[in-house]
């Protein structure tokens, strides 16, 4: 499998598109106004503490007050009952030093631990933790076994103290004894200027950004298999080249500054699949589609054949289409970034082999997903049920807002529900202040129902209150959109 990296860089916005075999998998939108924040440390202030929610509220600049549960301030690997409750760990007013683990999202503040960590290439360090690990995705157990001897090597060459432990990440599966000790070097090196902070800094106030969007996706999501990184800033091209040869001096080669006609994201076409994943049906090849309607609580998919007839028998026809939805799903999920919980409808399967074959190549086609997935099975009703890390905002949360006129419904009142709105409204008014003259102010397509079908109806209210009513139409009024003038 081939990928590249295309950056689209402009003054107010960083975006980039992760291209696998030609094809749209991952888009992430940096503003810089509303730069994401995930993995920045903060020293917060407690501005409310919740006994009966075992949490906190903590001011770390935002807009927004910020909320940590009682858990992410104990020591890491607290015995249930030695526990204490919020009350005991913290107290309003006090100085705390926290990390963004998830973006502020909606409502929500954004989500604190005071278990702090550090990213590099190859490593994660945590200088509380009190042992080393090596990440789950990494299976092989003999490349486990050698990466942790290599970390106990690599902790035994610093010159800085090591305090804590450190994960070994899954793009450092094959790496050497010298690239380990040069990320950990340069962990121990940037952990003792934020320690430094931690001491000298006002709350609240950021003792630690991450880095911009362009260097952590280099970081982040480099692999073998990215062929290219394509940049369309000859500044930040100089910048990532930097970048690349203090920390990643393999990925050099495969950077270059995109100098083209044509907008890097008319490339492989990404700019019309970024539109594409803000709208609810995604059709399939095989003339069958998907339903995607995220809600507050949770994400339902469900898969429909279509167009789709077939060549042989309808449960064919149903396994084959289910089988192409679970390929689209997992690469749905990554490209809009939806998270939580997600529950998908598949066309319901006599076979129980087709059944665990979809389910197993739903399995296979999201192990390529870099965020925390855990697929829990069939449920009664024949429901997939997973669950996806959530830790910042979806595409359409980043790139869209609640429709002003539907008020994020998704449905207007037909013109016939606000006319009969209206009679009633006309009828209470009449009863409270008795006008000599009623002017309704409304959308075309309303005053053009109440003018035309609803006529009858507007004469018989005439009569019943003794006052004439009269109609203008108001451009710039919604459908749903009405008021009645007392003359």
């Amino acid at each position: 499998m081939s990928g590249e990296v295309l950056i689209n860089l402009t003054p107010m916005e960083t975006r980039v598109a992760v291209v696998e075999n030609g094809v749209l998998q991952e888009a992430f939108v940096e503003r810089s106004r509303r730069r994401g924040i995930v993995g920045n440390i903060y020293k917060g202030k407690v501005v409310r503490v919740l006994p009966g929610m075992q949490a906190a509220f903590v001011d770390i600049g935002l807009d927004r007050a910020a909320f940590i549960h009682a858990h992410e301030v104990m020591p890491p690997g607290t015995p249930a009952d030695e526990q204490l409750s919020i009350g005991h760990l913290l107290h309003e007013g006090q100085a705390l030093v926290v990390q963004v683990t998830k973006d502020p999202i909606g409502s929500k503040g954004a989500r604190l631990t005071t278990h702090l960590s550090v990213p590099s290439r190859y490593l994660v360090y945590m200088p509380d933790a009190p042992h080393h690990g090596v990440s789950q995705r990494i299976e092989d157990e003999r490349e486990r076994e050698r990466l942790r001897g290599l970390i106990e090597e690599a902790q035994g060459q610093q010159s800085l103290e090591v305090v804590g432990g450190f994960i070994v990440r899954t793009a450092a599966e094959g790496v050497g004894l010298e690239e380990l000790a040069a990320d950990m070097h340069f962990l121990l090196r940037l952990w003792r200027k934020v320690s430094e902070r931690k001491v000298t800094a006002g709350a609240p106030s950021v003792i630690y950004d991450d880095l911009p969007l362009f260097m952590r996706i280099l970081r982040d999501v480099m692999r073998d298999d990215i062929e290219k990184v394509r940049i369309d800033s000859r500044e930040n091209y100089v910048k990532l080249i930097e970048f690349a040869e203090e920390f990643m001096p393999t990925a050099v080669e495969r950077i270059e500054h995109y100098a083209g006609e044509r907008p890097i994201f008319d490339l492989f076409s990404v700019e019309d699949e970024i539109q594409k994943a803000l709208g609810r049906k995604v059709q399939l090849k095989s003339g069958g589609y998907l339903v995607i309607d995220p809600t507050e609580a949770m994400t339902t998919i469900d898969v429909n054949t279509g167009g789709y007839v077939g060549h042989r028998n309808l449960e064919e026809t149903i396994f084959k289409t289910n089988l192409e939805a679970a390929t689209a799903i997992a690469r749905q999920l990554r490209l809009r970034n939806l998270g939580g919980i997600i529950i998908i409808d598949f066309i319901d399967m006599e076979d129980t082999e087709h059944q665990r074959q979809v389910l197993r190549m739903l399995e296979k086609s999201l192990e390529r997903d870099h965020a925390k997935t855990k697929c829990t099975g069939v449920t009664e009703l024949g429901l997939v049920q997973l669950t996806r890390k959530r830790t910042r905002e979806s595409l359409e949360q980043t790139l869209c807002e609640a429709c002003p006129t539907c008020g994020g419904r998704g449905t207007l009142k037909t013109p016939e529900t606000v006319c009969y709105e209206i009679f009633r409204e006309i009828l209470r008014e009449e009863r409270a202040y008795s006008a000599e003259t009623y002017m309704v102010l409304a959308a075309q397509a309303v005053v053009d129902r109440l003018l035309d079908e609803e006529s009858a109806a507007v004469a018989d209210l005439e009569e019943f209150i003794g006052k004439p009513i009269r109609f203008q139409v108001e451009a710039h009024y919604s459908q749903e959109q009405y008021d009645i003038v007392l003359m």
